[in-house]
């Protein structure tokens, strides 16, 4: 089968939806591929904040949301009230669904089950089951497939600065978002635990190669446990985190969210900047004036996160004074909890 697009996005999460769903509204043929059937699993502890998409969600969609935040260090627990929720918590599969029915009422067609099996200038050979295959061309090709991205490999760009994180849902019942900066535990990384409608969410993150994967696994096992946790090792599902960003556009191949390397670099976070700027690509495509101004906040959190996470990976003992610090100045009000937030 032969397909012809204007735009062919490959990743249906936030930044692919969101890119596919302002182009197809401006009159744009839009073509995306999402190899998983369904739309919106991932590894996330389903967090978004106040500044960035509480605002923007259909309110049906947030499972909790909470004006304080509990931060832990070896040394102090701190406790930030604010008037509005400073982090909510959504289910990505309802998110993810409710982006893909904006998407398709808007006239993309969306694809899932399907991978693409190889690019070449102008074409994806894309599989949608056992023998079936559809050879789609296309003007511009947008990565929005992750931080394995194909995408970026074909635009020739290779990922060195990557994070990991674990994530765990447990059927219980929470009241309180925790966040644990256990230098001890997860080095320059954190513990959480966000409470969703009726699970939570547990996992850890930590940015960089200082702790492999399994080392991790085992740590977040031996911290969850003195939580009160006693968590299944199989249920433990890890992914990726790449905060290597290199740009967004390469002639006509442009990348979003984590596949563009825009995650951040000390908490983990994605959504948002995937969000922000699948639109901001959509909008260079359309040579719209707003797309510099739209990746300009997003650009200079980045850079902020990465000098943030390079001066707490320089020594772990300068790390703990650091995390303690930040923490006391969260105390006294000397800093605002959103200097951790990609949201200007």
């Amino acid at each position: 089968m032969q397909e012809k697009t204007e735009i062919l996005v490959v990743g249906a999460g936030p930044g692919g939806l969101a890119c596919a769903t302002h182009l197809a509204r401006h009159g744009a043929k839009v073509v995306l591929a999402e190899r998983r059937t369904t739309v919106g699993d991932k590894v996330c502890a389903g967090g978004i904040t106040w500044g960035g998409l509480i605002r923007l969600v259909p309110p049906d969609l947030i499972e909790r949301a909470f004006p304080e935040q509990h931060i832990f260090t070896r040394r102090q627990h701190v406790t930030l009230v604010e008037k509005n929720p400073i982090v909510a918590t959504v289910n990505r599969k309802r998110l993810g669904q409710w982006m893909a029915d904006e998407a398709r009422s808007m006239g993309v067609t969306l694809l899932t089950g399907a991978r693409v099996h190889s690019l070449s200038d102008g074409k994806a050979l894309i599989e949608t089951g056992p023998g079936r295959q559809i050879a789609v061309h296309f003007e511009h090709l947008v990565g929005a497939d992750g931080s394995n991205s194909l995408v970026r490999r074909f635009a020739g760009l290779q990922s060195t600065a990557m994070g990991i994180g674990l994530n765990c849902m447990l059927p219980h019942r929470a009241e309180r978002m925790e966040w644990h900066l256990r230098t001890d535990r997860f080095r320059y990384g954190y513990g959480w635990i966000f409470p969703h409608a009726e699970t939570i969410s547990i996992g850890a993150y930590i940015g960089g190669p200082v702790l492999p994967a399994p080392v991790l696994k085992q740590r977040l096992l031996a911290w969850s446990a003195d939580q009160g946790f006693e968590l299944d090792t199989g249920a433990i599902r890890a992914g990726r985190v790449n905060f290597d960003y290199q740009g967004v556009r390469f002639g006509r191949i442009w990348l979003v969210g984590d596949a563009a390397g825009l995650a951040s670099a000390v908490t983990g976070e994605g959504i948002y900047p995937a969000l922000v700027s699948g639109k901001a690509v959509a909008n260079m495509i359309l040579d719209s004036n707003n797309a510099v101004a739209e990746m300009a906040g997003i650009l200079k959190k980045h850079r902020r996160h990465q000098q943030l996470l390079h001066m707490a990976g320089r020594d772990p003992r300068l790390c703990a004074v650091l995390m303690d610090i930040m923490v006391l100045l969260f105390r006294w009000k000397l800093l605002d909890f959103r200097v951790l937030e990609m949201a200007e």
